[in-house]
């Protein structure tokens, strides 16, 4: 999807939100039903699932949706990957291997940390020898690689590097 234009990556130097609204006014003008109802889809989630707790007046607790200032790349993509983990489970379904709808979501997530270079992070940054089992050394990888790591693939590093 991104040779047209559509789609993101931390190094555009623009928060995730304001390029998925540039990117629906852009579908709009060029009426790609495909970007614009996935954004919506995207978009559609955040009342729901960005909320921010509050207390009212009389002492009672609630919540209200985030302001768009308050919106952080990472509550974004983690609804773009709760959704494209929700629309691979339909395919699996129907037995297809791709659809439109999965390949916009998939071009607003951040490209994934490979597996080489969280070997390369870790030998670089973690002694392994401070933790009793290496897999205790999980928490502060995640930290550093956030949504870019997959948890079983830095699971299979620290096997690999313990063993």
């Amino acid at each position: 999807m991104s040779e047209q234009g559509f789609g993101w990556s931390d190094d555009l130097g623009m928060p995730l939100l304001a390029k998925m609204k540039a990117d629906l006014k852009a579908a709009m003008l060029a009426k790609n039903e495909a970007v614009k109802g996935a954004i919506r889809v995207i978009m559609s989630e955040f009342p729901t699932k960005l909320t921010v707790p509050i207390t009212l007046e009389g002492g009672k607790k609630s919540n209200r949706p985030k302001r768009e200032e308050e919106i952080t790349n990472d509550d974004v993509i983690g609804i773009i990957q709760g959704l494209v983990k929700s629309e691979k489970q339909t395919l699996e379904l129907k037995k297809e291997a791709t659809s439109d709808y999965l390949q916009v979501l998939e071009s607003y997530l951040p490209q994934k940390a490979s597996e080489e270079e969280i070997a390369a992070w870790v030998k670089a940054n973690v002694d392994l020898t401070q933790f009793r089992a290496p897999m205790q050394a999980m928490g502060a990888i995640m930290k550093h690689f956030g949504k870019t790591a997959d948890g079983n693939l830095v699971k299979k590093v620290l096997g690999s590097l313990a063993g």
